[in-house]
């Protein structure tokens, strides 16, 4: 793959970098956090919420990202937290179950696949991570502003400001000054946005949302439901012209989960505004039979309601200065492509291993981490733009006949070699990678969290 168009070698060696300030405390940060750590760097993690979130949807872990929490150590820990989901299946009007299927075709799992909560994977990742990193919840980042390097390689006096249209210019620097909404402002060499689909971090230093973002048409959101229809280990389907409700529940969860997606053109709203989102949710599925006017209902006084476009987010470049985006923040295939947690656990792991295959020089380790990466997200937004208009099939004719096809597929002699092709594009986007060997030595001494410069903002590392 040709160098990135940033990729022109600086006049004199960069500083290498050694403290760290990551943006978001999702899978994505802490998961970088924990690979940088072992390289020997001082990790600081800011994250919005005043907690861990501990909420949130199933989410599938595949090829290369198996690989990736193999070599975390974490793989045991994701088999003992597995959903363990068996079955399923699509309903009609009264709930009666009319196509039935394993839970592996649905997930499009094989071999060492395996699925988890969202929450749960979040938990994994912090207490790993805890001891060694220095979280910080309740605040987040305000301005960036680059430090200049001078000729002789170290920081310069000044600082340079940001250009006429917000972004941080793309100079020489040393470090990055970082303010924030409440703690008193501090130096790092690298700050790395791991904040999601809305990034901050993006928007300060790249410019608005809007240049990046393309909708796929439709809409998804996700919440918890009192387990009314007894389900265990089962997802249960009903689809609608241009809209698909499911509700399911996995193994160890007292409560279900509800999971509404509806094609629309792109809203304009607030993507804080729970109010605003329910309400869309509420035109959308209004009059629905089946069991929608309870999920509804839950969605309202849920207080995991997750609500969101199916997005992409498509840039020339992932990092500018001593900025750079990981997952969602730099390439968001949205929920249709069942990818973006083994996107962000295969994105920390090349990352931080191409920084400490640098030696901390940013301007190397960011051209080869985006190398490494962009066929393996070429993939999966593929097939993100496929699943989106599969999710929710238009007509009443296209939900028959899938539905003809899920019953009848059990009792055909084809079945394994139909299974397989029903798979296998999912497998071929979890596979576009292969995994680099990357040096992995225990963190430096004097590399924690206490050798970071200056005070901590805002409230003291969460411990829960």
């Amino acid at each position: 793959m040709p160098a990135s168009p940033h990729a022109t070698a600086p006049l004199h060696a960069p500083r290498a970098a050694r403290t760290v300030l990551i943006s978001g405390a999702g899978v994505a940060g802490p998961a970088l956090a924990h690979w940088l750590h072992r390289y020997g760097f001082a990790v600081t993690v800011v994250e919005r919420a005043p907690e861990l979130r501990t909420g949130g949807y199933k989410v599938d872990i595949r090829g290369a990202a198996i690989d990736v929490v193999e070599r975390m150590g974490l793989l045991d820990d994701i088999r003992r937290a597995s959903t363990d989901m068996q079955t399923g299946a699509y309903v009609d009007d009264d709930g009666k179950r009319i196509a039935t299927l394993p839970a592996e075709i649905f997930g499009a799992r094989t071999g060492r696949d395996d699925e988890v909560m969202r929450g749960g994977l979040s938990r994994l990742l912090h207490a790993r991570t805890r001891s060694d990193v220095e979280y910080v919840f309740g605040d987040s980042i305000t301005s960036l502003t680059p430090i200049p390097a001078d000729p002789e390689g170290g920081p310069a006096d000044r600082e340079d400001g940001p250009a006429a249209d917000g972004t941080v210019p793309d100079r020489g620097t040393s470090g990055v000054r970082v303010a924030f909404e409440r703690g008193a402002p501090r130096r790092f060499d690298l700050v790395v946005g791991a904040d999601g689909l809305h990034s901050t971090v993006r928007r300060l230093a790249f410019g608005p949302e809007e240049r990046y973002l393309r909708h796929l048409g439709a809409y998804i959101s996700a919440f918890s439901v009192p387990n009314e229809l007894g389900l265990d280990r089962e997802e249960l389907y009903h689809a609608l012209p241009g809209k698909l409700a499911c509700v399911y529940r996995a193994a160890g969860d007292p409560a279900a989960k509800g999971m509404l997606t509806f094609r629309s053109p792109r809203r304009i709203y607030d993507h804080r505004d729970a109010d605003a989102q329910r309400a869309l949710l509420d035109g959308a599925f209004a009059g629905d039979g089946w069991h929608l006017p309870r999920l509804l209902e839950a969605a309202r006084t849920a207080g995991d309601f997750y609500f969101d476009g199916m997005q992409l987010i498509e840039m020339d470049r992932w990092s500018h200065g001593r900025v750079v985006l990981l997952g969602d923040a730099a390439h968001c295939a949205s929920p249709a492509s069942g990818q973006g947690t083994g996107m962000a656990l295969v994105g920390a792991y090349v990352l931080a291993g191409e920084l400490a295959a640098a030696d901390g020089d940013p301007t190397a380790a960011f051209v080869r981490y985006e190398a490494e990466m962009r066929g393996y997200v070429a993939a999966n937004h593929a097939l993100a733009e496929k699943f989106a208009r599969e999710m929710t099939a238009t007509s009443r004719w296209q939900i028959r006949l899938r539905l003809l096809m899920v019953r009848l597929l059990p009792h055909l002699p084809w079945k394994g070699a139909v299974a397989k092709k029903i798979t296998e594009e999912v497998q071929r986007a979890a596979h576009a990678i292969t995994l680099k060997d990357y040096p992995a030595p225990a963190a430096a001494p004097g590399t924690g969290p206490a050798a970071a410069s200056g005070p901590r903002p805002g409230r003291p590392a969460y411990a829960p």
